[in-house]
């Protein structure tokens, strides 16, 4: 019997469609909400202020929003997001037409960022119940190749908006993407929730319960699982360098090569480039070379790129290892994302998959402010080179891990434990200290 072809899949073509169109409209929000900050304080303060208002409600949703995808119907969820966003950052526009008020744009991203993070943690779930086990690294390829070229496409197009009609036209845009992802969700069908037989049994308390530990319960499966594991340890350290690279890679554009504005806007497009082709080629380097060759020698690849990009006063030179750095991150978060996916169990994924983004994110932050301090200071070849060699180490080190294993999905199984992962804990075990870091 062999496997249907994406093309034939009417709800993942449609869903694909949308959430390309949705994802151009994120990209406005790249240059429309920097540019509106900017044209109403002055101030480029304000948009990093605003930025860690975002990323501490990003911080608080990731710690339940993996349960709320796996306790409610995805679709619903997705569509109450977007129609959330919709309302919010449609509020932007009506706002600044009357009076402009900057405190509003801090309560709306700070409610938009809830429903951005439980929204990009449901779009995982969903994924998975719109194709076969089979489909899933070719549908997450190409969605990450239509993501890249939103990313190419929407903050040029917002700059022109912008331009011409003000940057709460580019707002507007924005906000009328996620109505166009609202309409078109609305006529998929997500396959039902797998759940096993100890989750059908529990009762209302017990659920209860399980929403306030489902970071705990998706961290627990990470580690009782070796394959990924191994890949959270090490993505973590990962992350925490890579959060600040295209910082780095302004900084070295601007002042280490001296260009302009215009080259570095056409270099950062090659490196959307590098996405897409990455995101294109996944399914068949994952076929053909098996997920430990491809995320191993991703990650080489990354190395190479950062160390040759330090050292170059070549813009060309600088423009072709950028592109194949980004090749390299995609593949290795395509291969990721895909294995997660294929090894979890589905009424587990939403938790598993805030419990991963969570725990690998949550340094990227101090990374990020680190390296660009150290950029600032020393320049670009100390510090790059110091990152090369470090995913170098993440590379020896994962070739003895399972990650090394051409399909890890076929041997990926959880540890025993003394208690199921999605049972309440017992009363004298619940007072632990759960706090956790989020990207």
């Amino acid at each position: 019997m062999f496997a249907r072809s994406l093309w034939s899949n009417r709800d993942f073509s449609v869903f694909w469609a949308v959430q390309a169109l949705s994802e151009v409209g994120n990209a406005f929000s790249l240059v429309a909400l920097p540019l509106l900050v900017l044209h109403t304080t002055g101030s480029a303060a304000q948009m990093g202020l605003l930025t860690a208002v975002a990323g501490a409600t990003a911080l608080l949703t990731g710690l339940v929003g993996g349960s709320w995808a796996d306790r409610f119907d995805r679709r619903r969820l997705l569509m109450l997001c977007d129609a959330a966003r919709l309302v919010l950052y449609g509020a932007i526009p009506v706002c600044w037409a009357l009076n402009p008020q900057i405190w509003l744009l801090y309560v709306v991203m700070a409610l938009a960022s809830v429903f951005e993070t439980l929204f990009r943690i449901t779009y995982v779930t969903a994924v998975a119940n719109l194709v076969d086990k089979e489909q899933i690294v070719a549908a997450n390829g190409r969605l990450e190749a239509t993501n890249a070229i939103a990313y190419i496409a929407g903050p040029a197009l917002a700059g022109v908006v912008a331009g011409f009609f003000g940057p709460t036209a580019a707002v507007a845009v924005n906000a009328g993407s996620f109505g166009i992802s609202l309409v078109g969700l609305a006529f998929i069908r997500l396959r039902p929730t797998v759940r096993s037989s100890a989750d059908e049994a529990e009762n209302k308390a017990a659920r209860a319960q399980d929403l306030r530990s489902g970071f705990r319960v998706g961290a627990a499966f990470l580690w009782r699982t070796p394959v990924l594991r191994a890949l959270t340890l090490l993505l973590t350290v990962t992350t925490f360098l890579s959060l600040g690279m295209t910082d780095v890679f302004i900084y070295h554009l601007r002042h280490g090569l001296g260009q302009d504005e215009r080259t570095v806007g056409y270099v950062l497009a090659l490196a959307g480039l590098g996405t897409c082709l990455a995101a294109a080629a996944t399914a068949w380097l994952r076929r053909s070379w098996g997920f430990g060759p491809c995320w191993l020698g991703a990650m080489s690849l990354c190395s190479v790129s950062v160390l040759v990009l330090g050292g170059t006063g070549q813009v060309s030179v600088a423009a072709v290892t950028i592109c194949l750095y980004s090749f390299g991150m995609a593949l290795a978060g395509v291969c990721s994302m895909s294995l997660r996916q294929q090894v979890t169990p589905d009424h587990l994924l939403g938790r598993v998959t805030s419990a991963f983004w969570t725990i690998h994110g949550s340094l990227a932050p101090l990374g990020a402010a680190l390296l660009t301090a150290l950029v600032g200071r020393l320049g670009t070849r100390g510090p790059l080179t110091a990152v090369a060699v470090v995913f170098l180490a993440v590379v020896v080190a994962a070739a003895f891990t399972p990650i090394r294993q051409r399909q890890p999905e076929q041997t990926a199984v959880p540890l025993p434990q003394t208690r199921p992962t999605d049972a309440p804990l017992p009363r004298e075990e619940s007072h632990g200290d759960d706090a956790e870091a989020r990207r």
